[in-house]
C-alpha cells in the first residue's frame, strides 16, 4: 500500500507539482506564481538599491566617516546579502519547502538566512554599545570608540555569524539519519538556538536602550534647564547623540517587529501546527526587515537624504563631493 501523504497548502503551492511525494517546479508556472515571484523580485531589487546608497553613501562622503555609521555600514552589508543572496534563493527553495528537506539548495539558503539575521543582531548590539558610551559617558566616548574598536566589533560580529550559519547547517547534514535522539536535537534547534541567538541578544538590547532613554531625558531636562551661553554647544552636540540613538532604536523596534513572530514560531514549531499560509507569511515579514532600514535613515537623517540625491541624480560623478558638508 502506498504511504498517505498529506500536503499542507502554502501561498507558494500554485509554483510547484507533486512528483513522488516532493514538490519541483511547475514547467508552466501560473499568473499567480508569475505575480508572486515578480513582487519578490521587485523586494529583492528595493532592497539591493536602498542598501547600496546606505553603503556607497558612508563609504564617499567623508562627513560619515564616523564609528557609527562604520557599524551602520556593517548592517547594510549584511542586509544587502540578504537581497542579493537570500531573496533569490528563498524564491526557488521557499521556507515550508525547505523546513523537513535535506536539500543542498535548502541548507545553503538556511546557512545565509542564518549567518545574516545573527550578524544584523549582533551588529545591532555593537550599535548599542556604541550608543551608550556617546549618550552615558560621552566624555570616554572618543578614548573607548576608535575606529580600531569598531573594525574588531565588525569582524568579531561577522567571524561569529559565520560559524554559527555553517555549524548549524553541518550539525544538520551530520544528523539527517537521527532515531531516538532527533527530538532532542530538535528542542536544542528550536529553542537553546534561538534563545542564544536572539531572545538573550534583544533582552540585552532592550536593557542597554532604556538605560540609554533614561539617561537622555535626564541630560534633556539638564539642558532645558540650563541658560548659559557656554553650554549652547554642548546642548547642540547632545541634541545630536539623542537623535542618532532615537533612529537606531527604530531601526531595532522596526527588527524586533519583523523577527519576533519568526522566532516565535521556531520555539512553538515542534509543539503545535501551524499553517503553513502564516510559516511563509512570517518568515517573509522577517526578510522585509532588510529593506526597510534605508527608508529609517532617509526619513531621519537630512544629511542621508542629502548624500542619497547626489547619488541618485549622479552628481557624485561630475566632480570630487567627497568632502561637501551634507545637511
Amino acid at each position: 500500500m502506498e504511504p498517505e501523504v498529506t500536503v499542507n497548502r502554502s501561498i507558494f503551492d500554485f509554483c510547484y507539482e507533486i512528483d513522488k511525494y516532493t514538490y519541483i517546479l511547475a514547467n508552466t508556472p501560473s499568473v499567480k506564481c508569475a505575480l508572486l515571484y515578480l513582487l519578490i523580485m521587485l523586494l529583492s531589487v528595493v532592497t539591493i538599491c536602498g542598501n547600496l546608497l546606505v553603503i556607497i553613501s558612508i563609504i564617499y562622503f567623508k562627513q560619515l566617516h564616523t564609528p557609527t555609521n562604520h557599524l551602520v555600514l556593517s548592517l547594510a552589508v549584511a542586509d544587502l546579502f540578504v537581497g542579493i543572496f537570500v531573496f533569490p534563493f528563498s524564491m526557488t527553495f521557499s521556507f515550508s519547502l525547505c523546513m523537513n528537506s535535506s536539500n543542498l539548495f535548502c541548507e545553503i539558503r538556511g546557512s545565509f538566512d542564518i549567518t545574516l539575521t545573527t550578524c544584523s543582531i549582533l551588529n545591532l548590539c555593537c550599535i548599542s554599545v556604541d550608543r551608550y558610551y556617546a549618550v552615558c559617558q560621552p566624555l570616554t566616548y572618543k578614548a573607548k570608540i576608535t575606529h580600531r574598536v569598531v573594525v574588531i566589533m565588525i569582524i568579531v560580529s561577522w567571524g561569529v555569524s559565520a560559524l554559527i550559519g555553517i555549524s548549524v547547517v553541518v550539525s544538520r547534514i551530520n544528523n539527517e539519519k537521527c532515531e531516538e535522539s532527533c527530538l532532542v536535537k530538535v528542542l536544542m534547534a528550536n529553542t537553546i538556538g534561538p534563545i542564544f541567538a536572539f531572545y538573550l541578544p534583544m533582552m540585552i538590547l532592550l536593557c542597554i536602550y532604556l538605560k540609554i532613554f533614561l539617561v537622555a531625558q535626564r541630560q534633556a531636562r539638564s539642558i532645558h534647564n540650563t541658560t548659559c551661553q557656554s553650554t549652547k554647544s554642548g546642548a547642540t552636540v547632545s541634541k545630536m547623540e539623542r537623535k542618532a540613538t532615537k533612529t537606531l532604536a527604530t531601526v531595532l523596534g522596526i527588527f524586533l517587529l519583523c523577527w519576533t513572530p519568526f522566532f516565535l514560531f521556531a520555539i512553538i514549531q515542534p509543539f503545535t501546527s501551524v499553517p503553513v499560509t502564516v510559516v511563509e507569511a512570517i518568515y517573509w515579514l522577517g526578510l522585509s526587515n532588510s529593506m526597510l532600514n534605508p527608508f529609517i535613515y532617509a526619513f531621519f537623517y537630512s544629511w542621508f537624504r542629502a548624500a542619497f540625491r547626489m547619488i541618485i541624480s549622479g552628481k557624485i560623478f561630475q566632480g570630487d563631493f567627497a568632502n561637501i558638508k551634507l545637511h
